[in-house]
């Protein structure tokens, strides 16, 4: 099913690096400021693909629409920012997995609804992204996933057709935007996911347990 892919394309949070520490932190920096208690980080994981979204919603039972979100959105913003690497690790096989893919020559590269505000200065930071072919973020073209257009741009920016690349993500938009773009998917189990997620209804091309899952897949060394 993956013989002719010359491309692997991921998504970032959840998928190459686990940000949720990082994430939930800001998050609860925002409660303590207000006197609340902070909420132990792991009831923040489960939502944490979904961004400042997803960490109001578990901080403060919030959600987009909803009056004072916004102004609650930007301090959150301002607040992870302060934190972008304090907490986030590549999950364990990752840096294995990337470094495989460098040695029998497939380019590699992410492409993540995270904006360039973050994604940046993250990926900047951790060397683990020095071999990436290209790092798409969620503003880098006018959509974000599930919209095809991020991973039509990764193709193009990495000289491939959409077809030759294969798409690997944790959230059920990482698996529709690859679909819409012709690319095989991956569904990242390991990863964050969202509450109540039936990846079996995805309908990825396949699904992983571990980042090194990937290479047997591709029936890689």
């Amino acid at each position: 099913m993956f013989r002719g892919i010359q491309a692997v394309l991921f998504d970032l949070d959840g998928t190459l690096i686990d940000s949720a520490p990082d994430l939930g932190s800001a998050a609860n920096a925002m409660l303590v400021r207000r006197g609340r208690d902070a909420i132990p980080l792991d009831r923040y994981r489960a939502l944490a693909g979904s961004g400042a979204r997803g960490m109001l919603r578990v901080a403060f039972d919030i959600d987009p629409g909803q009056k004072d979100f916004e102004p609650l959105k930007q301090e959150f913003f301002s607040e992870y920012q302060a934190c972008l690497t304090t907490r986030t690790q590549a999950f364990d096989g990752v840096s294995d997995m990337l470094a495989s893919l460098c040695r029998v020559g497939l380019p590699w590269g992410v492409v993540t609804n995270k904006g360039e505000r973050f994604t940046g200065p993250l990926t900047r930071a951790m060397g683990l992204f020095d071999t990436a072919a290209t790092v798409i973020s969620g503003d880098t073209t006018p959509h974000a996933k599930p919209h095809p257009e991020p991973l039509f741009e990764a193709a193009r920016r990495i000289a491939l057709s959409p077809s030759a690349c294969l798409y690997v993500g944790d959230d059920l938009r990482d698996i529709q935007a690859g679909q819409a773009a012709g690319m095989k998917t991956v569904a990242a189990l390991y990863g964050y996911l969202g509450q109540g997620a039936d990846v079996s209804g995805w309908g990825a091309d396949a699904s992983i347990s571990s980042p090194t899952d990937l290479l047997q897949l591709l029936e890689l060394p």
